[in-house]
């Protein structure tokens, strides 16, 4: 394979999305919008599987969002998550509980919904760069995007409860209460990702 060749075959499989499948024309947007919609599935389906914790329960979402992040990439992980948000502000129940709609957003979990966006973003683009391909890149893009999820999920938690509850019931309730979840999460989708690289021969 000549050196141009192989270029252009790294920059289309920079995200694992672009490994399988057709690559070019209608076909390449047909998958987008398959993987789109299917990742808007696997969000809710992420999201209704959680751990009792109040205000902000402990779920799925962030192994979904990081993950979906990381397998389709900047550009397409970041669309699928909006799209998913933007399901949940039109009414749809994807999200945690039976709750929908815009104004979901502004209750507990409403700065964690922003973050996941943001950090789903942010591990696409590290992923394209060959961060997904290996257990330590997956680790560091992961904790780089939990930090995002944190970065905007604590403070809008802050607003909301600082002056009634006190900043020590804020950091429990918002951030340290997770953590040991979110290790776990962390380390599944760190391994996931590289295996999927394996797997797929690129």
């Amino acid at each position: 394979m000549r050196t141009t060749d192989m270029a252009v075959t790294m920059s289309e499989d920079r995200a694992l999305a672009e490994a399988f499948g057709l690559t070019e024309g209608r076909g390449r947007i047909a998958k987008q919008v398959a993987l789109v919609a299917l990742g808007v599935v696997f969000l809710a389906v992420m999201s209704k599987i959680r751990v009792p914790f109040w205000p902000v329960p402990l779920t799925m979402q962030t192994f979904g969002t990081l993950l979906v992040g990381a397998a389709f990439g900047f550009r397409l992980g970041g669309l699928t998550l909006l799209a998913w948000l933007a399901v949940g502000a039109a009414g749809v129940s994807v999200f945690n509980g039976d709750a929908a709609g815009l104004a979901y957003f502004a209750g507990p979990t409403g700065g964690y919904l922003v973050g996941f966006a943001v950090a789903g973003a942010l591990v696409g683009w590290l992923a394209e760069r060959g961060w997904s391909r290996s257990v330590r890149g997956m680790v560091g893009a992961l904790l780089l995007g939990n930090i995002v999820i944190y970065a905007f999920g604590v403070p809008w938690m802050a607003y909301l409860f600082l002056a009634e509850r006190g900043a020590d019931w804020v950091i429990q309730y918002s951030f340290t209460n997770f953590l040991l979840g979110d290790a776990v999460k962390l380390a599944l989708a760190a391994v996931m990702l590289p295996a999927a690289w394996k797997l797929s021969g690129r």
